[in-house]
């Protein structure tokens, strides 16, 4: 398993969750949307889980040490 992968996997576990909770906040605040709430979780469901792996992978390369080394950013923990 690359390394992008295996942080793509623990950051997906994060966005998935928060990606739910945004598109639930509204499902169940707005009245209109609140009596169809039965069909529309399920849905928003399947939605967060569909895109949540392409936005894990856009975000793992970003969490790797030699990315924040290569853009010149001092102050990490290893060099102090």
């Amino acid at each position: 398993m690359s390394t992008n992968l295996f942080i793509g996997a623990m950051v997906g576990l994060m966005v998935n969750a928060v990606i739910f909770g945004i598109g639930l906040i509204p499902i169940l605040a707005i009245p209109a949307l609140a009596d169809i709430a039965k069909y529309l979780i399920p849905a928003w469901v399947v939605v967060t889980f569909a895109i949540t792996p392409f936005i894990a992978l856009a975000i793992a390369p970003r969490l790797r040490l030699r990315t924040w080394r290569a853009r010149g950013m001092k102050g990490d923990i290893i060099s102090g």
